[in-house]
C-alpha cells in the first residue's frame, strides 16, 4: 500500500499550488524519468535504427518489416527485462509490490492456459502489430507530403512542446476510449485484457486487437497537427512502453534498497482490481469530475459500493 490518498495533479487543485504543480510536471520529465528515457528512444530509433521519411517509399514490405522489426525488439526487451527482474529472478521479492501473491498464473481463462504465455501472444501477435501499422500509415504521409510536418529548426517551441502535449493528450484521450471499453457493446473485447486481476509487465498490452487500434488510435492526432516523425514515434512508444512499465505490479525499482525508478501507478492497479473505478491518468481528474474516482482509502472504497449499490438498485 504506498501513500494514500491518492492526488491528482496539482495543477487541478484549489487554492493554486504552482511550485507544486512545476515539481509535479519536472518530475515527470527529470532527470531519470520512464518519459525522458522513452523521448531518447524514440530520437535513437529514427535517427540510428530507421527508417528515415527519405527511405519511406510507397507502401513497400522492406521498410514496414524494419519497423515491426525494431518494434518487436524494443517491446520484448523491455517487458522480458522488467518481467525477468521483477518476476522471473524476483530481485525484489515483494517489496513495493501491490499484489503479493504470485505472478504469472495459470488457469482456462487464459488463451494458451497460462498467463504469461497470454500476455506474450496478444502483445506481440496483434500490439506490435497495430502500433506498427499506425506508425507506417503517418510515416508515409509524411512522405508524401499529405501530413504536415515540422522540425526543430523551423519551430523550437513547438517542436519540444509536442512532447510535453502528447501525455496531456492521452490523459484526455485514454479516458474517454476506456470508458467505451467499458460499455455492455465493448467490454467483449476488453475483457482479455482483465483477465489479469494481477499483473505484469507483459499484460500492459495484453489486449484484444480491437482494443489495439482504439488504443493506438491516440497517435492519429498526428493527422491533424504538423509534427516530425519523431513526434510520432514517441507517442506510440509512450503508449507502448508506458502501458509496459506501468503494469510491472510494481511501485518502482529498487536499487540498493532505495528506489531508483517511479514505474507503477496504483491508482491504475486499483481499476485492475475493481473494474469500475479510474479510467484516466492523474494529469487530468476526469473520475473525479464523472463519480469512478478510488483515493485508494477505504473511504474511497465505500464510495465506490455505494455508487454501484445504487446503480443496481432497481428504479420505481
Amino acid at each position: 500500500m504506498p501513500e494514500v490518498p491518492i492526488r491528482v495533479s496539482p495543477l487541478w487543485q484549489w487554492p493554486p499550488r504552482p511550485y507544486a504543480a512545476f515539481r509535479w510536471y519536472f518530475d515527470s520529465w527529470f532527470f531519470i524519468t520512464v518519459n525522458g528515457l522513452i523521448v531518447a528512444l524514440a530520437f535513437a530509433s529514427y535517427y540510428l535504427l530507421g527508417p528515415r521519411l527519405g527511405d519511406v517509399q510507397g507502401l513497400a514490405p522492406g521498410w514496414m518489416l524494419q519497423i515491426w522489426a525494431r518494434n518487436l525488439v524494443i517491446v520484448t526487451l523491455v517487458a522480458g527485462v522488467l518481467h525477468l527482474w521483477f518476476h522471473r529472478l524476483s530481485m525484489q521479492g515483494v517489496r513495493l509490490k501491490f499484489d503479493p501473491r504470485p505472478f504469472p498464473r495459470a488457469g482456462r481463462v487464459f488463451t494458451m492456459g497460462h498467463q504469461l504465455r497470454d500476455n506474450v501472444f496478444w502483445t506481440l501477435a496483434s500490439g506490435v502489430t497495430v502500433w506498427t501499422l499506425l506508425e507506417c500509415l503517418i510515416l508515409w504521409g509524411m512522405s508524401r507530403g499529405a501530413v504536415a510536418t515540422t522540425s526543430f529548426g523551423n519551430n523550437p517551441v513547438w517542436f519540444v512542446a509536442i512532447f510535453i502535449l502528447i501525455p496531456v493528450w492521452e490523459s484526455f484521450y485514454f479516458y474517454w476510449i476506456h470508458r467505451l471499453l467499458h460499455t455492455r457493446a465493448m467490454y467483449r473485447f476488453h475483457a482479455l485484457h482483465h483477465r489479469n486481476t494481477d499483473i505484469g509487465p507483459w499484460s500492459g498490452l495484453s489486449m484484444h486487437p480491437v482494443e489495439h487500434v482504439l488504443y493506438f488510435g491516440s497517435v492519429l492526432v498526428h493527422l491533424a497537427i504538423a509534427s516530425h516523425p519523431v513526434h510520432v514515434i514517441f507517442h506510440l512508444m509512450f503508449y507502448g512502453l508506458y502501458a509496459i512499465t506501468t503494469h510491472t505490479g510494481f511501485e518502482g525499482l529498487l536499487f540498493r534498497n532505495r528506489k531508483r525508478l517511479h514505474l507503477g501507478n496504483f491508482h491504475h492497479q486499483l481499476h485492475h482490481r475493481f473494474f469500475e473505478v479510474n479510467y484516466g491518468t492523474l494529469d487530468v481528474p476526469w473520475d473525479k469530475l464523472f463519480g469512478s474516482w478510488h483515493d485508494g482509502t477505504e473511504a474511497g472504497k465505500a464510495q465506490m459500493q455505494a455508487r454501484l449499490k445504487g446503480r443496481a438498485r432497481p428504479q420505481p
